[in-house]
């Protein structure tokens, strides 16, 4: 960790609108990612009110929920969202036509299934749109190697990697949605990851 991170993190890790308005004057290209799971709304919200424009990264899969797409919807319209969206190369259809459904975690074919909708698409994001700050709504609470993340990173590619909301609870989410009369969705899943506490990959290759 650079030593400038490091307090970084000491000092604004627990203010997630300070490390925002820190993280934007760093550089020139941010993006936000989002998968319009429970609680996206808070990132979302409190960042497009710092950049309006900020790009909001997308990778659709093809398998959200039908509950997923009209928030995703919904979120675009009442956020004025700058969606770009980031597809596989095949479409669901495709696919299943050749492989048949999407694959349990216990399948073989599970990896190369991730990486087809998720990795794949996320590396061409970085390619075309070569972002120099990254904002992710990642939380301690999801998963034990998100618990080991900081606030503040850089990765090996010299991305800066934000994660304002690292340190919020579930209720501090909660809080924060009632605050500003924000919707939700908890009808979400993501086959990449099957379970709630399970990564995919994404988070730790970048």
């Amino acid at each position: 960790m650079e030593p400038q991170l490091d307090v970084i993190n000491r000092e604004l890790g627990n203010d997630p609108e300070a490390l925002i308005r820190w993280a934007l004057d760093q550089g020139q290209k941010p993006i936000c990612t989002t998968n319009f799971r429970p609680f996206e709304a808070v990132i979302l919200h409190m960042i497009t009110r710092q950049q309006p424009d900020i790009p909001i990264v997308w990778m659709d899969s093809g398998y959200n929920t039908e509950a997923t797409y009209r928030f995703a919807d919904e979120l675009v319209r009442r956020l004025d969202l700058n969606l770009v969206s980031y597809l596989p190369r095949r479409s669901r259809a495709h696919r299943e036509a050749l492989e048949g459904p999407a694959p349990g975690i216990e399948d073989p074919r599970h990896a190369a299934f991730t990486q087809e909708v998720k990795l794949e698409p996320f590396a061409r994001a970085l390619r075309e749109m070569a972002p120099d700050a990254w904002f992710t709504a990642l939380r301690a609470e999801d998963t034990p190697e998100r618990a080991r993340m900081a606030p503040v990173s850089r990765n090996a590619d010299g991305l800066l990697k934000v994660s304002p909301l690292l340190h919020w609870t579930a209720r501090d989410l909660y809080r924060y949605l009632q605050d500003h009369d924000l919707p939700n969705n908890f009808d979400y899943f993501d086959p990449t990851k099957v379970e709630e506490k399970r990564e995919c990959g994404l988070h730790l290759q970048h």
